[in-house]
């Protein structure tokens, strides 16, 4: 495995790692974030319609494991200092298929798990990719045989138009009606599955206002609209989402170049 570097003008270094075939459906990646800095980093936290495992330790805080729960809205967030954290970022099919539990309940929110989850402990995170294929060795041992082939085809349509399909086309084309897909999402994941559409194509739209493109790129209904979206996720137009200063917006500043 290999990772991809990036470090921000305030230092922050962070990798980004894709994962092997067997967890492509469950996993949309690893990353690791550092601050070697004696300061804290105030950030604002975006929707991006994943949720993470985050393993972590700083001088301040001890080893500790959390479950970060899918996000709709901006958040206010602070990076200690000397912090290091490794994660895994999932999908959603994960929850019923590799996790085996619902999102629902810790949504814009975060949950401790037991330090030894997984088996991973703090001397894991001292290299990146030995992690990564650590966890990713764990987890193919979770997952649970016979997906559902309407879910698998629903979330395949959903990532691969990057939220940017209506609902009654995801019904027609995996044969499964608006309304159960809808209970099937606020039931293990707490919101509508337009609510996870909009957030994935704003999140899509975040690679475009990083290149400068300040107008809708994607199913939009007007110029308008995609202000009133993105304000919606990001707290700010798009404009000052471009300026990113002080680089807030950490994921956009981790966003991998084209």
């Amino acid at each position: 495995m290999q990772s991809t570097k990036n470090i921000t003008p305030n230092g922050i270094e962070f990798k980004i790692l894709k994962p092997s075939p067997p967890l492509s459906d469950f996993v949309e990646s690893f990353w690791m974030l550092e601050n070697p800095s004696d300061e804290a980093h105030e950030t604002v936290g975006l929707p991006d319609g994943r949720f993470d495992i985050i393993f972590s330790y700083s001088p301040k805080e001890p080893y500790n494991v959390m479950q970060m729960g899918l996000g709709t809205e901006p958040g206010q967030h602070s990076i200690p200092p000397k912090i290091v954290m490794f994660a895994v970022s999932f999908k959603l099919l994960a929850i019923e298929y590799l996790l085996d539990m619902k999102a629902a309940s810790i949504l814009n929110t975060a949950h401790p798990l037991p330090n030894d989850f997984w088996g991973i402990a703090k001397d894991d995170l001292k290299n990146f990719e030995d992690f990564c294929e650590k966890v990713s060795t764990k987890m193919i041992s979770l997952i649970k045989p016979n997906v559902d082939h309407r879910k698998k085809k629903l979330f395949d349509l959903i990532y691969s138009s990057s939220g940017s399909i209506l609902v009654k086309e995801l019904s027609d084309n995996v044969f499964w009606s608006s309304r159960q897909i809808n209970r099937y999402f606020n039931e293990h994941f707490g919101i509508s599955l337009k609510a996870y559409c909009n957030i994935l194509r704003f999140k899509t739209s975040l690679h475009h206002i990083k290149e400068g493109k300040l107008f809708p790129e994607l199913n939009f209904t007007d110029q308008t609209h995609f202000i009133k979206e993105v304000k919606k996720f990001s707290g700010v137009v798009p404009k000052e989402l471009f300026k990113n200063q002080n680089d807030r917006f950490i994921l956009l500043s981790s966003l991998p170049k084209k």
